[in-house]
């Protein structure tokens, strides 16, 4: 009878709607318990950590790798000369030796000097108490292990290390051009990401990370006067300055200790100064959200009152829209050199008037789905990751911040306006691309930011704007905490809307080619269509007849199988639509009858077809 309930309940389980796809799906967990003693007069500290790392693949493994990210601060090293031959480099970790017009860019790693390095030196390192073999290229550890880790078996590590932290350049550093004394992202080993792909052992040139999902337990020893803010829940905040009015700051040779823990996140940020003030304020769903900021002055502090408020109101909004926000709390903390997310937690440039600063909130934060609650590679799937939470951003901007309400055609147009300048500027690659492979950085901003954001708004488009809605939420309740891929989101997609989208992510994702489609000709009661370009869609027709009165015409196009149900738009309120027949990729050209003279002829008005060239999308011109 027992094995019988237990094949009951594990059938069960992989017939749950909220169990994942992939037949034999599986992913590591890691558990870290970190502890460093920092000197903030040399910008160096010593760390040890505990990792027990639960190898849940079906393969034993005799090596595993760590991540060094500090090591990428050197001159020589691989993020230094991508810097000096990419031929725009991000400003910000470059200085011009030219002039404005004839630019001559040398890389800030080059001018390092050793005081002003950043390293990551692992000291010793064993696996369930003996030794290992370890050796340092780079921005990876490679580890030969005394004993592979068996499948289904948890292996225990233990390391300590010594690091310097770098001057500010990219993301993480010391004494950013904000004055915040240590910003503290990819500080510790961080064990790489093993899945179905294998070892994913990307080299730190500047782009983003991928991690296996776990618990963090971390404790921070640092000079008594400073203020920390970080990821996960802080755990004694009576011990220590800048969250409780009636704490007592308790000190060991001159230094207090910090601890928080986090639960199921895939990466830990910390930054730390002696003038950081701390606010907090909760959701009404719970989340309590806190800001850890210098209050340089009245408007700035003012500013960072009036973004905590909009950012518990940003959670509430996309718990409701995108899935409920699973961790107790967030932080937003000054730091770092623009706005990098990390688990629950953020570091972004303070500074900033009002729409900048909720701007930058609410993008981070959004991350928090499309990046950290998924456990997105961005290091492959950057247009996933960067353009779904920029899609989420907007649509929280306009309806917290400037309060739009629904819009009722685009709301991502200007993404739409930055794509097509883009993808008519020849320097276009496949979206599909590498993130740290892109032969220029203006392509992949506008392939990762824009592109992304189109294809989530023209995907609503393909399906229809309720069914791209079911979509997100369906997703998030199958996908959470689980490493998709966009193919999980397509199945998604596809089971959600009852359409076949193979031939749209395969053709918008792996190749530059566009959509541009024209009305050819009007000639009384009929309306030629064609397809100039390479990339078919379904198209959505409005007519407007000589006698006042407007029909909309669908035409789906073969490949998707089926058709997207009526949407609701005050455009088209009222209006009949008239399903034709489809259109077959194959033939640019396709004819409609009509029973009475058209005035005017409308290829998408809600202008969520991403046609490059839309001079010939109505009728007259």
């Amino acid at each position: 009878m027992i094995k019988k309930l237990i094949f009951l309940s594990l059938f069960m389980l992989l017939n749950s709607p909220l169990f994942p796809q992939r037949a034999g799906y599986w992913q590591q967990a890691v558990d870290y318990k970190i502890d460093i003693d920092v000197d903030e007069q040399t910008y160096r500290y010593n760390g040890d950590m505990s990792l027990q790392y639960h190898n849940n693949s079906n393969q034993a493994l005799t090596k595993v790798y760590f991540h060094l990210y500090f090591n990428a601060f050197q001159p020589g090293s691989m993020m230094d000369y991508r810097l000096a031959n990419i031929v725009d480099p991000d400003s910000r970790m470059v200085v011009n030796l030219g002039t404005k017009e004839k630019p001559t860019y040398q890389s800030r790693i080059a001018s390092l000097k050793p005081e002003q390095i950043g390293y990551q030196h692992v000291k010793s390192l064993t696996i369930d108490g003996q030794a290992a073999i370890f050796h340092n290229d780079g921005t990876i550890l490679e580890v030969i292990l005394p004993k592979a880790i068996a499948a289904g078996t948890t292996a225990n590590f233990h390391l300590k290390w010594e690091a310097q932290v770098p001057e500010q350049i990219r993301r993480s550093g010391r004494n950013s051009k904000e004055g915040v004394a240590l910003s503290m992202a990819q500080w510790y080993p961080k064990i790489a990401h093993f899945d179905d792909f294998g070892w994913h052992l990307d080299e730190y040139v500047g782009r983003e990370f991928i991690a296996p999902f776990g618990n963090f337990d971390v404790t921070i020893h640092i000079n008594k006067d400073y203020v920390v803010g970080a990821s996960g829940k802080l755990q004694n905040p009576t011990q220590v300055k800048g969250y409780d009015k009636k704490a007592k700051v308790k000190t060991e040779n001159g230094k207090a200790t910090w601890n928080f823990k986090a639960e199921n996140i895939h990466d830990f940020v910390w930054a730390a100064d002696p003038k950081f003030a701390v606010d907090s304020a909760e959701s009404k769903g719970g989340v309590k959200v806190y800001t850890v900021f210098l209050p340089t002055n009245k408007e700035v502090k003012e500013n960072w009152k009036t973004a905590l408020g909009l950012a518990t109101e940003f959670f509430d909004y996309c718990s409701q829209h995108f899935g409920a926000y699973p961790w107790p709390t967030y932080s937003i903390i000054q730091g770092g050199d623009g706005g990098m997310e990390y688990g629950t937690a953020t570091l972004i440039t303070g500074g900033r008037e009002i729409k900048s600063l909720v701007g930058v909130i609410f993008h981070e934060a959004a991350h928090s789905w499309y990046q950290h609650l998924f456990g997105i590679n961005e290091t492959v799937d950057e247009w996933f990751d960067e353009g779904f939470t920029s899609y989420i951003e907007e649509l929280a901007f306009q309806n917290l911040f400037e309060k739009k309400g629904a819009l009722e055609t685009n709301p991502v147009i200007n993404a739409y306006r930055a794509y097509y300048k883009l993808a008519l500027s020849g320097k276009e690659e496949p979206m599909s691309l590498l993130a740290d492979y892109y032969n220029t950085n203006y392509a992949y901003s506008n392939e990762a930011y824009n592109k992304g954001q189109v294809l989530a708004e023209q995907l609503g488009y393909i399906i229809g704007k309720e069914n791209l809605q079911k979509t997100f939420i369906r997703f998030y309740e199958i996908w959470k905490f689980k490493h998709p891929t966009p193919n999980d989101f397509k199945r998604v997609a596809e089971e959600v809307s009852g359409i076949n989208l193979k031939w749209y992510f395969n053709v918008f994702i792996n190749t530059t080619r566009t959509i541009d489609y024209g009305i050819e000709e009007v000639n009384n009661n009929e309306i030629k269509l064609t397809n100039k370009s390479n990339l078919a869609m379904p198209i959505d027709l409005l007519v407007e007849y000589e006698d006042g009165s407007k029909e909309l015409f669908y035409i789906p196009l073969r490949e998707m199988r089926g058709q997207k149900p009526e949407e609701v738009f005050s455009i088209y309120n009222g209006i009949k639509r008239t399903v034709l027949e489809d259109w077959f990729w194959t033939n640019p050209h396709y004819s409609i009858k009509l029973q009475k003279k058209p005035k005017k002829v409308t290829i998408d008005p809600t202008q969520r077809l991403a046609d490059v060239e839309s001079a010939d999308n109505s009728y007259p011109r």
